[in-house]
């Protein structure tokens, strides 16, 4: 398999471009902006689906699923909301076509099919869930409602790239009504945490978890909390959110629960949500001028097999020893895939299973048979090592667990050595510039300072950390009083 990957230091978006199309990860489609996910990439995203979900119904979420799409005038009833996704909507607006009179063969919009309101397309769906909320929220006793919906969603984006910025993109969207303000805090705080918990435990990739300031909150929210990833480029990657909507689209909806005491109160929500992009992160935090790097545990393939054979019994004994050793590994767990294809060289499987990022890669062969081992390699490292059939099946369990925490570790240090903390405005250019990454630095708190960085730099407020230290200091803009430093990088 030729790979020919542009090097990420030639051309960094290049690489992530070609590497997500190569490795079977995704590919354009013939609408604008779209992707088709293919089996390879979508193996992946369900490893992440499956352990999200988990999670969620471990912390007492149920799943659901609500229309895609909302009469616009449900879609403006929460104006800060609707103003914010305004630019992105895709909107519907007739239900029919009909044959062209004037083209033969083609087809026009039905004039008389106008629908009486249009629909726009859900860019999120918290209009269309509390609209529905208001039937399902009586009493006290229907609270907490804790609501997750799998789905899709469509926001118009003028520039797009495979999994970091399509037009439409799959994500889950939770959606939770409780009886309290502290109860919601709780809950948006309770699935950051489970979101960053995600991104280290499974993805390998260390996260700062913080909260979105004023203008880059969500829109319709009281707070947005995020958790932030560093990608290899040295930009920053929104990796997951979780918004704390106060009773903002209770009022809305006019969503009212009865109190103990009998009394009519609006109640508090949050809604949160990942999306494909994840898989754009997985990318970017791990992969190599070869090729996909995936952690184990989301890994559709953590270990191949690959026969090395000159005649038809050399193949049947080869087999016979793979088959073995499959079976095997897979009672231990551990996801196992024979490549038995005879139309493909050993060679070219090495190349499309270094590309396509397998953790493990075993080789065997008749020598192999005869000294009772077995080559194995590492993606991680790309090293080899020849293990013994007597330990091969506890070596590359353990492998798993070291592969998953030796990616993490490098990405740790990766973003250890890309964070720095700038006491200057020229500091913080010149080394945003020369070495990118995050940049701790003092800030005045106001909405002028932010978007002067913004428009001089193209460097945004990341996040106010969760876990500052909160010493205070001097805006590096202006010298005015800062009570916090907070985390800036250019980012995607």
């Amino acid at each position: 398999m030729a790979k020919n990957l542009t090097t990420r230091e030639e051309d960094y978006s290049k690489w992530y471009n070609e590497l997500v199309i190569k490795a079977d990860l995704a590919e354009n489609s013939a609408v604008r902006g779209c992707m088709v996910i293919k089996p390879y990439g979508y193996a992946i995203w369900e490893k992440m689906q499956a352990e999200l979900d988990r999670m969620f119904k471990e912390t007492g979420h149920e799943n659901a699923y609500f229309p895609l799409f909302v009469p616009k005038s449900l879609f403006e009833a929460e104006e800060k909301n609707a103003e914010g996704f305004a630019k992105e909507c895709a909107v519907v607006t007739h239900y029919r076509l009909q044959n062209d009179p004037d083209k033969p063969g083609k087809l026009r919009v039905d004039p008389e099919a106008k629908l009486e309101e249009e629909l726009v397309v859900r860019p999120t769906s918290e209009a269309i869930i509390w609209k529905t909320y208001k039937g399902w929220i009586q009493s006290y006793r229907d609270l907490p409602l804790l609501i997750n919906q799998w789905a899709n969603v469509v926001r118009w984006e003028m520039r797009t790239r495979l999994f970091l910025r399509t037009a439409e993109f799959l994500w889950q969207e939770g959606h939770t009504a409780h009886a309290t303000k502290s109860e919601a805090v709780e809950e948006a705080t309770k699935m950051q945490d489970v979101y960053a918990t995600f991104a280290e435990n499974f993805m390998a990739m260390p996260v700062v978890k913080g909260v979105k300031t004023d203008s880059e909150r969500f829109a319709g929210a009281e707070d947005t909390y995020t958790i932030e990833a560093l990608m290899q480029d040295g930009k920053a990657l929104q990796a997951g959110t979780s918004h704390f909507l106060g009773q903002n689209f209770a009022k809305a909806f006019d969503v009212k629960f009865a109190t103990k005491e009998g009394k009519q109160e609006y109640v508090w929500a949050t809604s949160w949500g990942v999306s494909t992009r994840l898989m754009g992160a997985l990318v970017m935090t791990h992969s190599d001028d070869k090729g996909l790097v995936l952690p184990p545990k989301l890994a559709p393939h953590q270990v191949v097999i690959v026969p090395i054979y000159r005649n038809d019994e050399q193949f049947d004994a080869v087999s016979e020893a793979a088959n073995e050793l499959m079976k095997q590994l897979r009672s231990k767990g551990v996801s196992v895939k024979f490549d038995n294809r005879d139309t493909h060289k050993p060679g070219w499987k090495f190349n499309e299973y270094e590309l396509k990022g397998v953790p493990v890669r075993v080789a065997i062969g008749p020598k192999d048979l005869e000294n009772g081992t077995f080559e194995v390699a590492r993606r991680d490292t790309l090293t080899k090592e020849v293990m013994s059939k007597d330990v091969i099946i506890d070596r590359i369990v353990n492998l798993m667990d070291e592969i998953q925490n030796n990616l993490f570790a490098k990405a740790i240090d990766h973003r250890a050595t890309h964070t720095t903390e700038v006491e200057s405005y020229d500091e913080f250019k010149k080394l945003l510039e020369e070495k990118g990454g995050f940049f701790s630095a003092h800030w005045d708190g106001t909405e002028e300072t932010e978007e002067q960085i913004k428009k001089e730099t193209k460097a945004t407020i990341r996040c106010i950390p969760l876990d500052d230290d909160n010493a205070s200091g001097v805006c590096m803009v202006t010298g005015k009083p800062s009570a916090r430093r907070v985390l800036f990088a250019k980012a995607y």
